[in-house]
C-alpha cells in the first residue's frame, strides 16, 4: 500500500513544523466539524511549551509520518468547541453501531487517507479500526517507529468498517443536533436486526436511541426486543414519548408490552396516549396472557355477508395501511356474529361481482376470548392456519390471532 494513507495512531504524537521548519509542538488530537464536511478533518490541536493551538485544515501544506508541515502560521489558541467530534476524545475506545454488519463495535483506530487539496494536503475518515491489527498498534505506539509498526503488522488480517456506515452512540441531544448525527441508517434496518443492537448496548445507550430515532422506527424495533428489556427502555423514557411509541405499535403488541410494566409505569404511558388507541389498549390488556384474548390483535377486515369480490378489494384499497398479517377477511352479519372467513389470495381469482359467501371453501373456525393458549396452539398445528378469528361472550368477532402471533408464543416458551 503506498504512503498516501495515516493511522490515528500516528497522527497522535506526530510534530508539526513552521514555514522554516521549526518544531511549533506535537498533535494531541484532531476533530471534524460535520456540518461543514463529513469526513475531511477541520482540525488539528497541537500542544505547545504552554497551552494547545488549533490549525485548520487549509493551514496545512504536507502530512506524513515525518511531520505535518504548514504553509500559514497564523495559529489561534484552541477553544473547545460543541460542534467539533474530536476523534481521540470522543471516539476512541467508544462503542459505536455498525449498521451494516449491525453489530456494536468498540472504536481502536482510524484510518485516514492523504488526499491533495488547494495546494495542500487533507485528512479524510476512511474506516474504523476495530481489529487484532490496530490493537497491536496501539500497544506498541511510542515503542517502535511507526515504519517498523506498519511493516509488524502486517501478517495481521486487518478489520475494519467504512465510516459512512457508522452511527456515533451521543447521549446528548444538543449535541447530536451540532455533530449532525443521524439515525437514518439504524431506520432503514429491518426491526429485528436493530433490535439485536439494542440488546447489545447499555441502558443509557438505549435510552439515547429511544429518544432520538423516528418514532416508527422506534415502534418496529422495540415489538422485537426481549420482554425484560421492552420495560426497561420504557421506563426510562418520559411517559409522553414513551406513549408516542407505543402508538405506532399495533394495539395487541402495545398491550403485551404495557402489561409488562409495574402498573403505575403502564398508566402514566396510557393516559398520554390519543383516547381510541388508549381504549383499544385497555380491552386487551382485561384478558389474560395465556387465553385467546391474550393473543389477538385488533387489525382485521370484516365485510358484511353480503358483500362482494369488488367489495372487498375497494375496502382493501381503502386502508391506510395495509397490515402484512392481512391474510383472510372474515364475514359477518348485523350483529356482528362471525359467519365465515374468505382468504385474500382468492379475491384475485373471480369477477368483482361475485359474492364473497360463495368463496368460502372451509368449515368456519373460531375459539371464545376465554380459550387457553395450549388450545389454540393446538388448532394452529392441526389445521395449518394462518389466522384464526376469535369471538366474546356476545358472539361478536372481538379479534384476530394471526400466526405470528403464535411463533412469538413458541420462541418465548
Amino acid at each position: 500500500m503506498p504512503d498516501d494513507f495515516l493511522f490515528l495512531t500516528e497522527l497522535v504524537g506526530l510534530r508539526v513544523f513552521d514555514l522554516r521548519g521549526r518544531r511549533l509542538g506535537v498533535v494531541k488530537d484532531a476533530a471534524l466539524v460535520p456540518l461543514i464536511h463529513p469526513v475531511r478533518i477541520d482540525r488539528f490541536l497541537i500542544g505547545g511549551d504552554a497551552s494547545w493551538l488549533s490549525i485548520r485544515y487549509d493551514q496545512v501544506r504536507s502530512i506524513s509520518l515525518k511531520g505535518i508541515y504548514l504553509r500559514d502560521e497564523v495559529l489561534t489558541p484552541y477553544h473547545s468547541d460543541e460542534y467539533m467530534l474530536r476523534l481521540s476524545r470522543d471516539l476512541l475506545d467508544q462503542q459505536i453501531i455498525d449498521s451494516e454488519g449491525r453489530k456494536v463495535v468498540r472504536v481502536t483506530d482510524l484510518t485516514f487517507v492523504i488526499r491533495e487539496e488547494n495546494g495542500g494536503q487533507v485528512l479524510l475518515i476512511d474506516d474504523v479500526d476495530i481489529g487484532l491489527r490496530s490493537i497491536f498498534r496501539r500497544l506498541v505506539q511510542g515503542v517502535l517507529p511507526p515504519r517498523w509498526i506498519r511493516k509488524l503488522q502486517r501478517p495481521i488480517q486487518p478489520r475494519s468498517i467504512r465510516w459512512e456506515v457508522c452511527n456515533i452512540l451521543e447521549h446528548d441531544p444538543q449535541r447530536r443536533l451540532r455533530l449532525n448525527i443521524s439515525n437514518k441508517l439504524l431506520e432503514g434496518m429491518h426491526p429485528a436486526d436493530l433490535a439485536d443492537i439494542v440488546e447489545e448496548l447499555g441502558p443509557d445507550d438505549r435510552q439515547s436511541l429511544f429518544e432520538n430515532m423516528d418514532r416508527e422506527a422506534a415502534a418496529d424495533a422495540l415489538a422485537e426486543v426481549d420482554p425484560d428489556i421492552q420495560a426497561s427502555i420504557l421506563e426510562s423514557l418520559e411517559a409522553e414519548m414513551a406513549a408516542e411509541i407505543v402508538e405506532e405499535m399495533s394495539a395487541d403488541r402495545a398491550a403485551d408490552v404495557l402489561a409488562d410494566l409495574d402498573e403505575r409505569a403502564s398508566e402514566e404511558i396510557l393516559e398520554e396516549m390519543e383516547r381510541d388507541e388508549q381504549e383499544e389498549v385497555r380491552e386487551l390488556l382485561e384478558f389474560e396472557d395465556d387465553t385467546a384474548g391474550g393473543m389477538m390483535g385488533t387489525e382485521y377486515l370484516a365485510l358484511p355477508k353480503s358483500a362482494t369480490v369488488a367489495d372487498a378489494i375497494a375496502s382493501l384499497r381503502a386502508l391506510e395501511e395495509v397490515p402484512e398479517t392481512l391474510s383472510t377477511i372474515f364475514l359477518i352479519d348485523e350483529a356482528e356474529h362471525l359467519q365465515a372467513s374468505v382468504s385474500v389470495a382468492r379475491l384475485f381469482l373471480h369477477e368483482g361481482s361475485t359474492p364473497l359467501a360463495e368463496l368460502v371453501s372451509e368449515k368456519k373456525r373460531e375459539v371464545s376470548v376465554n380459550e387457553t393458549q395450549e388450545r389454540v396452539l393446538e388448532l394452529f398445528d392441526k389445521y395449518n392456519l394462518l389466522a384464526l378469528p376469535v369471538v366474546g361472550e356476545d358472539g361478536r368477532l372481538a379479534g384476530v390471532i394471526h400466526v405470528d402471533d403464535v411463533v412469538t408464543v413458541l420462541r418465548q416458551q
